[in-house]
């Protein structure tokens, strides 16, 4: 393993870092391999609050631009979008509470990570984006799925075809996220962690898997049409542009095709 994803125990709290700080924690082949292995070593274990976050600087940037370059194989590609989709159907069913603490920049497949789980708690300092659309593609990781549960279908669609960065209060005010901290994040997230152990967390649970049983088809669904979607999306000449745009530093010029 290459410690791209780091798990730490304690009692029956784990927390989960995405650990490449000099990439923004983007999302590469190793570090989704990794975190759907933790994810199921804490499945098969006692915890039953999970908090993740990312070190450094931000949360994560979302999928690596790099690795999607060199995904011209589309079995390779179908290989991430199938681990993808595990890692987002094992969280949202997982039999704990999980807190997403986004300490910086949380943009993409990054946000979709951190809208999975039940508590969304932002630094003040934090920004987030599901800014897809920047090039030419759709989001993933259920963020169609993630994005309508807290917006509603018609500000979701809105949201991801506007593909705007909002700061970690703009998305509270949009119901993105839970609470936006402006005081120690870091001891924010251990005194809910704290009230959570002093709760009725069996029944807090129970309610939790109640509901993600009643939507893990639903989501399941969700994964696999935006596994479609998206290789369709590659394939376009505004995706291509997206890519070029964004290694030239510029602004792309969508054609719509």
């Amino acid at each position: 393993m290459s410690n791209s994803v780091l798990l730490t125990m304690e009692g029956k709290t784990a927390k989960l870092t995405l650990n490449r700080p000099d990439s923004m924690n983007a999302m590469d082949v190793n570090l989704l391999n990794e975190l759907h292995e933790q994810l199921q070593k804490i499945k098969e274990s006692q915890v039953n609050v999970l908090v993740i976050t990312g070190n450094g600087k931000a949360f994560s940037a979302g999928g690596d631009i790099k690795t999607m370059l060199l995904q011209s194989d589309p079995e390779g590609f179908k290989e991430t979008m199938e681990t993808i989709k595990e890692i987002m159907v094992t969280l949202y069913t997982l039999p704990a509470i999980t807190i997403s603490a986004i300490n910086g920049a949380a943009a993409g497949l990054g946000l979709s990570l951190a809208l999975a789980c039940d508590y969304v708690f932002a630094d003040e300092k934090a920004t987030i984006a599901m800014n897809f659309i920047g090039i030419g593609l759709i989001p993933d990781g259920g963020g169609h799925f993630f994005m309508k549960q807290r917006l509603g279908e018609v500000k979701a669609k809105q949201t991801i075809w506007e593909g705007q960065k909002q700061t970690a209060h703009q998305a509270q005010q949009a119901g993105l996220i839970d609470e936006t901290v402006s005081s120690d994040f870091v001891e924010f997230i251990q005194n809910k962690i704290d009230q959570l152990h002093k709760q009725p967390l069996s029944a807090m649970i129970e309610t939790k898997l109640i509901y993600a049983q009643e939507n893990r088809e639903r989501l399941e669904n969700t994964l696999s049409l935006e596994t479609d979607g998206q290789q369709k999306m590659r394939q376009t000449n505004d995706h291509k542009e997206g890519v070029q745009a964004f290694i030239e530093k510029r602004s792309p010029v969508f054609q719509g095709e």
